[in-house]
């Protein structure tokens, strides 16, 4: 699958643009401030009515519009599909995504905010996996906002702290709950880390060039268990503590990912660098396991992603997504890639390097 073309209106930047990218790979070259970032999350936000670099739909569109607008054609070899996206302002003064999405259309996107995902907290970790097993699994996603819901309701319940017989029936039904969509996504995450395991190894053994091991685990805030009856009883274990401090203290929610190199955890230890091509190798590690599971290729968004990368992994990492399917890389300067689009982006125009413009 890949984007044939894409029009822009009042988004960031970009008061009106029309881009028909290469179906490989797109180089996006300019200075900061220019629009290259803006243009990966138009890209993003036509294929999945989100942007992955802020959850406030208000900075969107462009400063002082009503409203922004986004369509684009996308192409594989069973035919194409057109899709349309608006970013408006409701009467409340909340702003909504309109527009249906692709079914078979799957993006990754990187950005160097992807580095929480190796040092950071580990709610940055659970957001990495979810957002991944969403891409292999399209019910986990609904799974989890519903997880959420019940998990608010359950810790309302605990912030009143009575423990009569009535108060303990009350959260019975909630503690059902929990456990089971908990369980649901305790089990696809599970699989999702499975799947991404073995690539990850590859993936970063041929960028970094060592022979480093790399390993990703689940850990569950109930251990090995995956049963009904065990989430209870941690659960059960856990309730005056839980009573105590307001907060439901076992569950997907509590959970994290250990990821190491040569049996160290690579937050703690892993160097700068190791950490940052860690980062990227996490993303380009999504790219099998997803086509394998959709049937699609997914397009990839990599925003300055060979940043601090030394010469020789710089030129690993160039080798390695010249492989992928439609790809868009963006650099603050001029790449020679072999068989690349080169597109300067420049005050929110872009125009191939060397020839016409694109908007």
């Amino acid at each position: 699958m890949h984007i044939g073309s894409i029009e822009l209106v009042e988004f960031r930047n970009y008061r009106a643009l029309r881009y028909s990218p290469s179906p490989r790979l797109n180089v996006l070259i300019g200075a900061n401030a220019q629009g290259k970032t803006n243009l990966l999350e138009a890209l993003g936000v036509l294929l999945t009515g989100r942007s992955f670099r802020t959850s406030r739909l208000a900075e969107l569109p462009h400063w002082g519009a009503e409203s922004a607008s986004l369509a684009g054609e996308l192409l594989r070899e069973e035919g194409s599909r057109t899709v349309r996206r608006a970013i408006r302002r409701r009467e409340d003064g909340t702003w909504q995504v309109s527009g249906e999405g692709c079914p078979w259309a799957r993006v990754i996107a990187f950005g160097w905010q992807d580095l929480e995902i190796v040092n950071g907290a580990p709610a940055a970790r659970r957001n990495f996996i979810d957002g991944f097993a969403a891409r292999l699994y399209p019910s986990h996603l609904a799974a989890l906002v519903r997880f959420r819901n019940v998990l608010a309701r359950r810790n309302r319940l605990l912030q009143e702290r009575p423990v009569d017989a009535g108060w303990g029936m009350r959260l019975a039904p909630w503690d059902d709950q929990v456990v089971a969509i908990g369980l649901e996504l305790i089990d696809r995450r599970r699989r999702a880390v499975a799947a991404l395991h073995g690539e990850l190894a590859r993936v970063y053994s041929l960028l970094s060039g060592e022979r480093e091991k790399v390993e990703i685990r689940y850990r569950s805030s109930l251990g090995e268990a995956a049963e009904a009856t065990a989430f209870h009883a941690a659960l059960a274990r856990q309730r005056p503590h839980e009573i105590r401090r307001g907060q439901t203290l076992v569950g997907p929610h509590r959970d994290d990912l250990a990821i190491e190199i040569d049996g160290a955890d690579a937050r703690a230890f892993g160097s700068r660098g190791q950490q940052r091509l860690l980062a990227l190798a996490l993303r380009l590690a999504e790219i099998m396991p997803v086509t394998e599971a959709t049937g699609t290729a997914p397009v990839l968004l990599l925003d300055d992603a060979l940043s601090e990368l030394d010469p020789r992994v710089r030129d690993n990492v160039l080798r390695e997504i010249v492989t992928a399917e439609q790809v868009f890389l963006t650099s603050p300067e001029t790449l020679t890639v072999a068989d690349a689009a080169c597109w300067q982006v420049k005050g929110g125009g872009v125009r191939a390097s060397g020839g016409m413009s694109a908007a």
